[in-house]
């Protein structure tokens, strides 16, 4: 009789632990998930900026280039332009 006790505190015991073992796992994943996820934001961003910044430099060099290039004539692209 008191071998089934000892047994059934043993078991109850070993759940009782691997049930709190299982909760500090997920709560280890759920804090890694987080992580993971706040770095993948930010160099989301990071990579939206310097995007950003790469059209903003490529669409100013065009204007640029327009402004040098234009002959006075709508639109003002190279096949208006006339060539003898």
């Amino acid at each position: 009789m008191i071998w089934r006790q000892v047994l059934l505190l043993s078991c109850l015991s070993a759940v009782v632990l691997l049930s709190s073992e299982n909760r500090q796992k997920l709560g280890a994943d759920a804090l890694r998930r987080d992580y993971y996820e706040r770095q993948r934001n930010k160099f989301e961003n990071f990579v939206e900026e310097q995007n950003d910044e790469q059209e903003e430099r490529s669409r100013e060099a065009v204007e640029q280039w327009r402004q040098w290039h234009y002959d006075g004539l709508y639109p003002p692209y190279l096949y208006n332009r006339h060539h003898t």
